[in-house]
């Protein structure tokens, strides 16, 4: 064949009967040798050559993994969804009921799934929590919750930071029960705890509030119901939060979750000013119009000291729920499933960059993703601290909610009961969850808002308090939670009780109080934060972080103090607050004037 020569190829042809018989004297010969060792079809070892299968059965077999990721190498709460889905623990629920018998580890992670959490050390029994969409709950729900907690459990329920309820000091023997009489509420519990999406929360006040673009409770129920309908969605890499925000007046903490949707506005003013970013932006150009849209903001876990960032997505509020399915099945298949310490969404997107995150999205869905820089938006109003106290107008006439004072979250079944009579009484029947531990009582008449209040300030709550105390907010702590290093809402308590006797501030503080590293009250984005942590001698202590925020006051609270003895907690806060009413510039802010100041000046400040 010449160099000009074109190299052409034809399709393999059939043995020729020479080649057939020289390949079978070669095996002839070969086992004529008497060295010959196969396998057979079987696996068994053979030594005739005659016997041997046609592939290397010596070869070791593929290896089953779980989203590419190898048996061995994941960890074993991985290895156990993998033996059985724990969404198929109901016979292993009844076996526990039937036997009144506690959980091993093993079962303990499975019936999280179920949101059933066995608290021992801390308290030997089971709490449960239960999923609240959109933060809205009507006064029957909370009318059975209420007698749930008074049959079976000790008579009181949490209002979390997810806007949902738990309950506590459930038996083995009440696990069916619980869960059945849940069910017949219409709520649930699946998917409440371990490796899902955690209670789909948004702004509390959507639907009434004046100020809001866009009423996002529709959008929150469609992921919460889709989530529940698709087996898939659960046994993520590890837990998942998603968070709507309605653009308006209050707080949703919407930056802290793993995806966060903003109600955004565009307008063609905005528009005409960036029509070159869209084209640059967008592949396949898909101009928007003037409207409402969602921006998506991913990787917020403020425990590891990060806030969901801009995507630079503008997305229809009608494919929200698409998106969402999209990202946690890009997240379910390739998220970390060997660590659980870097499991979570913001560790993929480390790994990866956003740009391949939305890329592998965008190959999930049947339309494109649209991108558009935040300066084309017009800008989000800025939230009201503590807005989710008092009373307010709402977007209907002769209306009002009323934002009630619930300290550190914790309410009885007697007062449950008569906050759920007065939403039936004065209301429609409805009362929605905060994320800061409260409760606001929508569409109160005119005429009866001052009768609300005084039933409100008569079964121990508030609707107004002092701008020291107005934001405090506690995780369960070692009371009810094994990794707590300090009673977070009995010294919250303490605190709420002491402040407003002793300081008068004129702009709203928020100080949290959580039990551990894990942060479930978010102590890094308080004005003040309290970590829980246990002392060399083996008593209660906090670390205080300081200057963090969320909304428009983002940011990262810094470490002040270590190691900080529970019993200090209440002269610290009063002397921080001392000298911040004394050295401040007129009008500014706690978080303003703590950020303007090194760690190290606002040590020596306190220690004088």
């Amino acid at each position: 064949m010449s160099a000009e020569s074109p190299i052409t190829t034809s399709p393999p042809q059939p043995f020729t009967p020479e080649q057939k018989e020289y390949l079978q004297g070669f095996m002839a010969g070969v086992a004529a040798s008497g060295v010959f060792v196969g396998h057979t079809a079987a696996g068994q070892l053979t030594a005739s050559a005659s016997a041997a299968a046609t592939t290397n059965l010596s070869a070791p077999p593929a290896e089953d993994t779980v989203h590419g990721t190898p048996l061995a190498d994941l960890c074993k709460e991985e290895r156990w969804k993998y033996e059985e889905n724990p969404l198929d623990a109901w016979e292993r629920l009844l076996a526990h009921a039937d036997a009144d018998k506690f959980p091993d580890a093993e079962n303990t992670y499975r019936f999280k799934f179920h949101g059933l959490f066995y608290v021992a050390p801390a308290q030997d029994s089971f709490m449960l929590r239960i999923r609240v969409p959109a933060c809205e709950i009507t006064a029957a729900q909370c009318h059975g919750l209420a007698d749930l907690a008074k049959d079976l459990g000790n008579g009181f329920l949490d209002i979390t930071t997810r806007g949902n309820f738990q309950l506590r000091e459930f038996k083995p023997r009440s696990l069916v029960q619980v869960l059945t009489r849940i069910q017949e509420l219409g709520l649930a519990s699946r998917g409440a705890g371990c490796d899902n999406v955690r209670n789909v929360t948004a702004s509390p006040n959507s639907g009434f509030d004046p100020d809001e673009l866009l009423d996002v409770r529709p959008f929150a129920k469609g992921i919460h119901h889709y989530i529940l309908n698709h087996r898939d969605l659960y046994g993520l890499p590890r837990k998942f939060n998603i968070a709507f925000d309605n653009g308006g007046s209050l707080s949703a903490a919407v930056d802290t979750n793993d995806i966060g949707f903003f109600a955004y506005q565009v307008t063609e003013k905005s528009l005409a000013a960036h029509r070159s970013d869209l084209s640059t932006l967008n592949p396949q150009p898909s101009t928007p119009t003037p409207g409402i849209y969602f921006r998506v903001s991913l990787g917020g876990i403020s425990g590891h000291g990060d806030f969901a960032k801009d995507t630079g997505l503008l997305i229809k509020p009608s494919e929200a729920v698409a998106v969402s399915a999209a990202m946690l099945r890009v997240f379910a298949e390739n998220g970390d499933r060997t660590n659980r310490k870097k499991a979570r969404l913001k560790y993929l997107l480390e790994k990866w960059g956003v740009e391949k995150f939305l890329a592998e999205t965008q190959r999930k869905l049947a339309f494109p993703l649209v991108r558009l820089p935040l300066a084309a938006c017009e800008p989000r109003r800025p939230v009201i601290k503590h807005g989710w106290l008092g009373a307010a107008r709402q977007s209907q006439r002769s209306l009002n909610s009323l934002g009630i004072g619930v300290p550190v979250g914790r309410v009885s079944a007697k007062q449950l009961h008569a906050l759920a009579d007065l939403a039936t009484h004065f209301g429609k029947g409805e009362l929605r969850l905060t994320v800061w531990q409260s409760v606001i009582l929508p569409h109160v008449a005119d005429a009866f808002v001052e009768t609300v209040k005084r039933s409100v300030v008569r079964m121990g709550f508030y609707h107004e308090a002092s701008l020291a105390t107005g934001g405090i907010i506690a995780c369960t702590g070692s009371k009810g939670c094994k990794y707590a290093g300090g009673d977070t809402k009995g010294h919250a308590v303490a605190l709420m009780k002491h402040l407003p006797r002793r300081v008068t501030l004129d702009s709203p503080l928020n100080i949290h109080f959580t039990g551990c590293p894990n942060s479930c009250a978010q102590h890094y984005c308080g004005d003040l934060g309290f970590v829980g942590t246990k002392l060399p001698d083996g008593g209660e202590g906090y670390h205080l972080v300081i200057g963090g925020g969320m909304d428009h006051e983002q940011g990262i609270a810094r470490e002040l103090f270590r190691g900080l003895r529970a019993t200090e907690v209440n002269s610290l806060v009063e002397k921080i607050l001392f000298v911040y009413s004394a050295q401040k510039n007129r009008g500014e802010s706690f978080v303003a004037w703590a950020r303007r100041h090194s760690l190290k000046e606002l040590q020596e400040k306190l220690s004088t």
